[in-house]
């Protein structure tokens, strides 16, 4: 059986999904497909680029989150995704946050559908990888389905096939962009309507979703669902995915085995100078619900244990873990 390449992937969620989060994720599904944090237009083309393009081939499939709003610059970052070998380039047009306003993108171009529309014009004619749209439901206090049915109506014009929809209203003033994932209601009838009303698209459903029952029940209704913070925080639940929602084989995924390939990749940066400690928070859920994860999590977050090489703090790390099990089972 063929799947949809968007049925189920982890959310792009800036300050998080780097390209080390990207490889320890990637330990634990096969499948699913994973983003970068968004990247600005300016950071790519006035700044480092291998800094915010290189990541680990074993990523794939892996896109590119832009943020940005003029057309001429899509186009040039598009072709810089495409001469990276990312598998699809992503326009934000739903991040809050008063930083992004300002310059002009994020969830603010909803309300400016013609210009996104023409951003994805000049993506498409720039390469020839997938070219999609993250979007929430509507801005501020407009919650009138024909908003985001119009906007959506109109990137398709365009050429947009796959929506990924945060259901949610983007709240523009007032709220810090935390609050902005937690405050404005989840409405997931809209997405569920948008499928409806353009069964040609690929319609992605995005927000609140915290359990594999969730993620079921939603791909009755929607092409995808896309997973963020708790795809974050309880990184073992990532580990069923293959076989429950693309009719992977199992695995035998061991939490001990994920956690040996994850310190082997930490050794090999730490093997180039590079410091171990930004990455190995990604992975600090993986023992979370088991006894004596919380000591576990201590010492792999001791900073005074960061000049030391990642497998002996894994070593230090199993046996205050162990140590604690012990315990509990006396």
């Amino acid at each position: 059986m063929s799947f949809s390449p968007w049925r189920l992937s982890v959310a792009p969620m800036l300050d998080w999904t780097d390209r080390h989060c990207r490889v320890f994720h990637r330990l634990l599904t096969r499948h699913a497909r994973l983003y970068t944090e968004m990247v600005t237009t300016g950071a790519l083309l006035h700044g480092d680029q291998a800094r915010h393009l290189d990541f680990d081939a074993v990523e794939h499939p892996v896109a590119l989150q832009l943020g940005g709003s003029e057309p001429g610059d899509l186009a040039a970052c598009a072709r810089l995704a495409e001469r990276w070998g990312y598998d699809e380039v992503n326009l934000n047009c739903g991040c809050p946050s008063p930083r992004v306003q300002r310059g002009a993108f994020g969830a603010c171009l909803m309300g400016e559908a013609a210009l996104v529309a023409d951003g994805v014009r000049a993506m498409r004619d720039a390469t020839g990888l997938p070219v999609t749209v993250k979007h929430r439901i509507g801005i501020d206090r407009i919650e009138r389905y024909d908003f985001v049915r119009d906007f959506v109506g109109t990137v398709a014009e365009a050429g947009c096939t796959v929506f990924i929809v945060h259901a949610r209203n983007a709240w523009l003033d007032g709220l810090s962009p935390k609050d902005n994932r937690e405050i404005p209601p989840l409405r997931y009838e809209v997405v569920h309507r948008l499928k409806s009303d353009f069964p040609q698209l690929t319609v992605v459903l995005n927000g609140g979703v915290k359990d594999d029952t969730t993620v079921a029940a939603q791909l009755e209704r929607v092409d995808g669902v896309m997973v963020g913070r708790h795809a974050y925080h309880e990184p073992w639940a990532l580990s069923t995915w293959d076989e429950q929602f693309f009719g992977a084989p199992p695995q035998g995924l061991t939490r001990e085995g994920v956690e040996d390939a994850w310190v082997a990749y930490l050794q090999l940066r730490w093997n180039e100078g590079q410091p171990w400690a930004p990455a190995a928070r990604h992975a600090l859920g993986l023992w979370n619900g088991t006894a004596g994860s919380r000591r576990w999590r201590q010492v792999w977050s001791d900073h005074r244990l960061k000049t030391e090489s990642p497998r002996s703090v894994q070593a230090m790390a199993t046996a205050a873990r162990l140590g604690v099990a012990a315990a509990a089972v006396a």
